[in-house]
C-alpha cells in the first residue's frame, strides 16, 4: 500500500463500491467521461484498477490492461481540484510497476490531443510520440485525434 504523509491518501485496487464515486470523478474531471458500466467491465476483466485516496474520498483513479507483455494505460483521472499535485504521477507510476510485475516491458496510451496537462506528465515519464489516431475522441464538436504514446518498461 502506497502511502502520503501529507495527506493520507494511499492507492489501493479498486472495489465494486467505488464505482459511484469515481464515475463521478470522472464525470467532474472530463466532458465525455467514462460510465459505470466500463469501470464495472474493468473490474470483471481483472484490469489493473486502482483508486488513491483516504478515508474521507477517492481523489484520484487510474485502469490499466497488461497481456503479452505490453500494459495500455486506459484511463488516468484526478479530480479537478486535486490537479497538478502529483498525484496522478504517483498513481500512473504505480501502475507501471503493477504492469512491470507481470512481465509487461513497453507501455501504450492514448491522449487527447487538447490535454497539455497530460501529455506533459507522459513526457516528463519517458512517453514519446510514436503516431496519431484521428477522430479517436468524442469531442465537443465532433471528434478530436488523440496522440499515441509509448516507452520501454522498466522505469528508471
Amino acid at each position: 500500500m502506497l502511502t502520503d504523509s501529507k495527506t493520507d491518501f494511499f492507492a489501493r485496487t479498486m472495489r465494486s463500491s467505488d464505482i459511484d464515486i469515481v464515475a463521478q470523478n470522472e464525470a467532474a474531471a472530463y466532458v465525455h467521461p467514462w460510465t459505470k458500466r466500463i469501470f464495472i467491465d474493468c473490474l470483471r476483466a481483472g484490469y489493473q484498477c486502482w483508486v488513491l485516496a483516504n478515508k474521507q474520498q477517492i481523489v484520484a483513479h487510474g485502469v490499466m490492461s497488461v497481456a503479452v507483455g505490453e500494459c495500455h494505460l486506459l484511463t488516468l483521472c484526478v479530480q479537478p481540484e486535486f490537479q497538478r499535485l502529483g498525484y496522478g504521477r504517483k498513481l500512473f507510476k504505480l501502475l507501471l510497476e503493477r504492469a512491470q510485475k507481470q512481465d509487461a516491458t513497453v507501455c501504450f496510451l492514448e491522449v487527447r490531443h487538447s490535454n497539455s496537462g497530460a501529455i506533459a506528465l507522459y513526457q516528463s515519464m519517458g512517453f514519446l510520440q510514436i503516431g496519431e489516431r484521428k477522430n479517436y475522441y468524442p469531442g465537443k464538436q465532433g471528434r478530436e485525434d488523440a496522440l499515441i504514446m509509448s516507452r520501454e518498461l522498466p522505469m528508471p
